[in-house]
């Protein structure tokens, strides 16, 4: 049975608690890093996204427009800038469009 503390806690703060306690930690960043994905690109680039993949600090990106993926590929740094801004961590280091 799980301990009762006499203190008060927030939400959030449990909610830390309960994920770090249970390792959720890296499945929550892949769904935040894809929302933020979705966030800083914008619609435009969301009709050409086909898939969005987080291994490790690379996010991987397929693009169903050679011409789009080809745009992209010039602000590389700037998107990775963007993206843990957007989470508020330093998640992605590498991008790598599809």
């Amino acid at each position: 049975m799980a301990k009762r503390f006499n203190e008060e806690n927030s939400i959030a703060d449990v909610l830390k608690q309960f994920i770090v306690q249970n390792k959720l930690e890296s499945g929550i960043d892949v769904v935040n890093v894809r929302e933020a994905w979705q966030n800083v690109m914008g619609n435009g680039v969301n009709n050409y996204t086909t898939e969005i993949q987080l291994k490790g600090s690379t996010l991987y990106v397929a693009l169903s427009s050679a011409v789009l993926r080809e745009e992209l590929s010039y602000g590389k740094d700037k998107i990775i800038k963007m993206i843990n801004e957007e989470v508020q961590k330093e998640l992605v280091t590498h991008l790598i469009l599809r």
